[in-house]
């Protein structure tokens, strides 16, 4: 029986791992994988840990595993806004970049696989494809940034909510796209955190959830577990 190239020697770390096949570790082969792995850490952080500081030297890059990562900007007088949010299989950090622009941190408990930067800078010059699949990724994050960018111009205060409901289940769970299914998910931010991501009041944010959840398009259990039984319904509340 012929030998599958794809999994033949390739680390047992990386064998299940979300970012090997949907992440930038996708554009390497088996001994690529072997070489990176021998400098890869995995690690796990609890809600409300910094993962990479303003302004800080950064010397390890990281694929989201799991969880949510929040990433803020802050100002010269101290004064911080919410500017993204990262999932799994998303990549942590900027290549080429030895000092970081942004905060981030865990807004949920998350799992991350760091590797050394200079490590990943040499394999990129290597290897075309995976700066070619970083590239890609970070495209992505550029639109989906525009699109936001209409969403927090454009869109009613109904509409930011939705949309920011949405933007979370189709991150968490890639399949809720499909037509008919569901989603279930803890919200990664506080009620005050999604006010200042969405430019809003916490009385407004209360407001629209509750007036979701009385329209029965979603179902919150513990204050922060959300429900959506109808991904339809709530894409035309966020005018998608």
């Amino acid at each position: 029986m012929r030998e599958d190239i794809h999994t033949t020697g390739v680390p047992v770390l990386c064998a299940s791992c979300e970012a090997r096949h949907r992440g930038i570790c996708g554009a390497l082969n088996s001994e690529q994988l072997a070489a990176l792995a021998k400098s890869t850490k995995r690690h796990k952080a609890e809600a409300g840990k910094e993962l990479v500081g303003d302004s800080r030297s950064v010397e390890r890059f990281s694929n989201v595993l799991s969880g949510v990562v929040k990433l803020t900007k802050t100002l010269s007088d101290g004064r911080q806004q919410i500017v993204g949010l990262q999932f799994a299989p998303d990549f942590l950090g900027r290549p080429f970049q030895s000092e970081s622009t942004l905060t981030a941190e865990a807004a949920t408990d998350v799992e991350l696989c760091s590797f050394p930067r200079q490590t990943l800078e040499r394999m990129m010059k290597e290897q075309p494809n995976l700066e070619h699949r970083l590239l890609e990724q970070k495209l992505r994050e550029l639109d989906q940034a525009r699109d936001w960018m209409v969403a927090l111009g454009r869109k009613t205060a109904a509409e930011k909510i939705a949309s920011f409901l949405l933007m979370i289940a189709r991150n968490i769970d890639p399949a809720v796209s499909l037509e008919g299914r569901g989603a279930a998910f803890d919200l990664p931010l506080s009620r005050a955190e999604i006010a200042d991501f969405l430019g809003l009041t916490v009385e407004t944010v209360s407001r629209q959830i509750t007036r979701l959840r009385g329209e029965k398009i979603i179902r919150v259990e513990n204050n922060r577990h959300v429900i959506i039984d109808d991904m339809s319904r709530l894409a035309a509340r966020a005018g998608d």
